[in-house]
């Protein structure tokens, strides 16, 4: 099949991970993929693996996002589909991310055996403010930013789709996650407040928010991701794949009377909780 046959898809930290995965079904049901990193090079490598262009940007930055739709208003006449999925796991320093795991696995401990919890986590005492503005520039203002962009085109078209990748850290939130959970929480009511506003030149906003899956972000998780698999119904965590057909989901007609929804691919996670 073909769902997206003919569709300009741009889609934000696509060299790589989640975003690479839907980049190349996309381009693999039809669309002309736009792919986006911070590295040009990086994203011009997975761009030529699937056909399709390459764009720079940091999303965090509305200048550098606003020069980038520049280049994507060269490559295409139009946009029919925005994925903004640029982010940042708060995990990316090793010792950190095995210093909060080590604490989690301990206090997990401490609470199955019923006895006394001695083991606290404090990451929003220790969270930097440049830390936390980090989070949230990536995420959020790098949401609005793409988004405010894409708007400029999709209005004019009266047609588009715009998916925000949120998580389901933003509904269920977990120790020493305060500032992603805060992000990707921020991206829910987006989607639904942008759903609202748009509806009526016939845009769809929706987003997907996945459970634990395996990418380079969770990479850091180590020993933490097999605890994870044996709390989830399914017994494993998820591919990129699986939330790459969500995206070719939403992105095509057959989510046509779709907006302001948010898919869960997440493998019954969400029910252990």
């Amino acid at each position: 099949m073909h769902r997206l046959q003919d569709k300009v898809a741009l889609i934000t930290g696509a060299a790589r991970g989640l975003g690479a995965a839907i980049a190349q079904r996309f381009a693999e049901e039809g669309a002309s993929v736009i792919i986006n990193d911070q590295n040009l090079d990086t994203a011009r490598a997975t761009a030529d693996r699937l056909g399709g262009h390459a764009v720079a940007a940091d999303v965090a930055n509305s200048a550098s996002v606003a020069a980038m739709f520049g280049e994507v208003s060269k490559i295409a006449p139009r946009l029919d589909i925005l994925v903004n999925n640029a982010g940042i796991s708060g995990l990316e320093g090793r010792n950190y991310a095995e210093q909060i795991i080590a604490l989690r696995l301990q206090q997990a401990d401490e609470i199955a055996r019923g006895g006394p919890v001695t083991t606290f986590l404090d990451g929003t005492v220790s969270t930097t403010d440049a830390g936390w503005r980090r989070m949230l520039s990536v995420h959020v203002d790098g949401t609005f930013y793409c988004t405010r962009e894409a708007l400029k085109i999709m209005n004019t078209q009266m047609s588009g789709c715009i998916i925000n990748m949120a998580s389901v850290m933003g509904t269920f939130g977990r120790p020493g996650s305060v500032p992603y959970s805060t992000a990707k929480a921020a991206i829910l009511g987006f989607t639904r407040a942008l759903a609202h506003e748009v509806a009526v030149r016939n845009i769809r906003v929706n987003s997907i928010a996945p459970g634990w899956i395996h990418t380079d972000m969770t990479a850091p998780l180590g020993a933490l991701r097999d605890r994870i698999a044996a709390q989830t119904p399914l017994q494993r965590l998820g591919d990129p794949d699986d939330i790459a057909w969500a995206a070719v989901y939403l992105a095509s007609e057959e989510a046509k009377f779709m907006t302001g929804q948010v898919i869960s691919p997440n493998g019954g996670w969400y029910m252990s909780q």
